[in-house]
């Protein structure tokens, strides 16, 4: 063998792994686009609130308690804060800090899984819950009382709804 022809085929037998290895990882990943990521991260947001529903539903009957945020007792905010950690979405503790991180959709688009947010007795946000079903939502909603559903159509409840917010 010539020696032009060894110094071909050795090139040859080094270059030749380097192709076969270009060629098994292919083209790159076409990007998906900003639509489909949308859908992603919406059905990724939906299967969380569903998630979080399901836990405020599971803890229907436990006790309020003041500054509680877990099966022990619930204050409002700590049921949701409980709820959607379980969903595996972190959110702030209380209510105003968690309606100022939600991203707000109209009350006429309102799904489950969404956050309830009021005013009790001044313009600041001072109580939220989970929106459930049928115009219900779940609540921590005073001492002496416990985790249980409440109506957006009872007055209390409709004259001091300010927003419906979403993660």
């Amino acid at each position: 063998m010539s020696r032009d022809l060894r110094k071909k085929a050795v090139g040859l037998i080094l270059i030749l792994p380097i192709l076969l290895l270009a060629a098994c990882s292919g083209p790159p990943a076409p990007a998906k686009s900003k639509a489909t990521q949308q859908l992603v991260v919406s059905a990724a947001g939906k299967k969380a609130r569903v998630t979080a529903l399901d836990t405020a539903r599971s803890m229907l009957g436990v006790a309020y308690r003041f500054g509680g945020a877990d099966p022990r007792g619930f204050d409002c905010s700590g049921l949701v804060h409980y709820s959607y950690a379980r969903a595996g979405v972190r959110l702030p503790r209380t209510a105003q800090a968690i309606f100022r991180a939600s991203q707000l959709v109209d009350p006429r688009d309102v799904q489950a899984g969404d956050l309830v947010f009021f005013t009790i007795s001044s313009k600041k946000i001072a109580h939220v819950g989970i929106y459930a079903d049928s115009n219900r939502f779940i609540h921590a909603p005073s001492s002496g009382k416990s985790v249980s559903y409440a109506s957006l159509g009872n007055p209390y409840w409709k004259n001091r709804l300010v927003a419906v917010g979403r993660f």
